[in-house]
């Protein structure tokens, strides 16, 4: 869109995900280019359970990444968080003292919230607060479905300007690919997900695996989806493959040899991979917690959430839904970068933005 952009990631470790990484990641500054794009990047190693102080100390390295940014570049027009949690907190802060606005794109569901901080965010109540605060101090917050701002309300209110854009998916690399006929083959589902085993229903998938026909074969990939805990969980299917976790490239080809997604979760605000695979033209199967923004009723069925019956049940529907460029096109229209770059540049440009403190 001919904007100049340039990317501050601070990438918090914990020692408990990755040990060897944790201990030797770079303690300096990196910068990089990634698809034209700028990216300085800085390794915060995290201390385990002290959530306040991470917090404060990923606030600040930001705070000094952009400081320095400033004096290279010069002060940018806008600042744009990828979602509140660290990012909007530091981007409030670090706004105040340029003077110049920031926004906030969100994308974590009350359910993350919920694991990370208990029911009804019973553990951390500041950082509630602080959120809250951003949420209203931004000079827009851009969910990404406009159902997630009342999911979050019970947390953060509603007292904050907000409008929906949708997440951004590349539907030039995620193409459309006509599929095989099946010629007696078996029906190819996969399913892309971490391995958060209640939170994206992986339970239920298991359980529903022991409820479709014969000829049903499911291909399961994300970090940590070969663990042991999922293997112990899959035990009793043996047309399960659990391939953990796959890159960019991998995921298109495991889409393109698919004849349809399944995602089980229990929670979601807009599942990337939904939007991916319906880009390549498959069907998708998943739960009733996914927004009715991204519902495709001819290319998505919708079991209730946490049955495993219920959800067999569509995945046996899904075996007449052949591929369609249809699901493609309807993608394109919601999510592809350019449209996804058209909405953002309109909400930047707003005058009344541009001409805050």
């Amino acid at each position: 869109m001919g904007h100049e952009v340039r990317i501050v990631s601070i990438v918090e470790l914990g020692i408990s995900s990755d040990k060897a990484f944790y201990l030797t990641a770079p303690l300096r500054e990196e910068r990089r280019e990634m698809d034209g794009v700028e990216v300085i990047s800085l390794y915060m190693r995290a201390m385990p359970k002290a959530v306040r102080w991470n917090t404060s100390h990923w606030v600040s390295l930001c705070e000094a990444a952009v400081e320095r940014y400033v004096g290279r570049y010069g002060k940018p027009d806008i600042l744009h968080a990828h979602c509140c949690k660290n990012a909007g907190l530091a981007a409030r802060r670090i706004a105040s003292r340029l003077q110049i606005p920031f926004f906030v794109t969100e994308h974590l569901s009350s359910g993350l919230f919920r694991r990370d901080f208990g029911e009804g965010w019973k553990r951390h109540g500041w950082l509630k607060e602080a959120l809250r605060e951003t949420y209203e101090a931004a000079a827009c917050v851009i969910p990404v479905c406009s159902e997630l701002v009342d999911d979050l309300a019970p947390y953060f209110g509603k007292a904050y300007r907000h409008e929906a854009v949708s997440n951004i998916v590349d539907t030039d690399f995620f193409a459309f690919r006509e599929r095989s006929d099946r010629q007696g083959r078996a029906f190819r589902f996969c399913c892309l997900a971490v391995a958060d085993i209640h939170g994206k229903g992986y339970d239920v998938l298991a359980e529903a695996m022991r409820h479709v026909p014969e000829d049903v074969e499911l291909y399961v990939a994300g970090r940590g989806t070969d663990s042991s805990a999922m293997q112990r969980l899959f035990a009793g299917s043996p047309a399960t493959r659990l391939l953990g976790h796959i890159d960019k490239a991998d995921v298109r080809q495991l889409l393109w040899q698919s004849d349809a997604l399944v995602l089980p979760s229990r929670s979601e605000a807009q599942p990337l991979v939904l939007l991916e695979a319906l880009s390549t033209g498959i069907p998708a199967v998943t739960t009733e917690c996914i927004p009715p923004s991204v519902r495709l009723p001819e290319g998505v069925l919708f079991a209730p959430v946490g049955d495993a019956r219920g959800l067999a049940d569509k995945m046996c529907e899904a075996l007449e839904i052949k591929p369609s460029r249809s699901f493609h096109e309807r993608v394109e229209s919601i999510a592809s970068p350019e449209v996804v770059a058209r909405k953002l540049t309109s909400i930047f440009q707003q005058t009344d933005f541009l001409a805050m403190p």
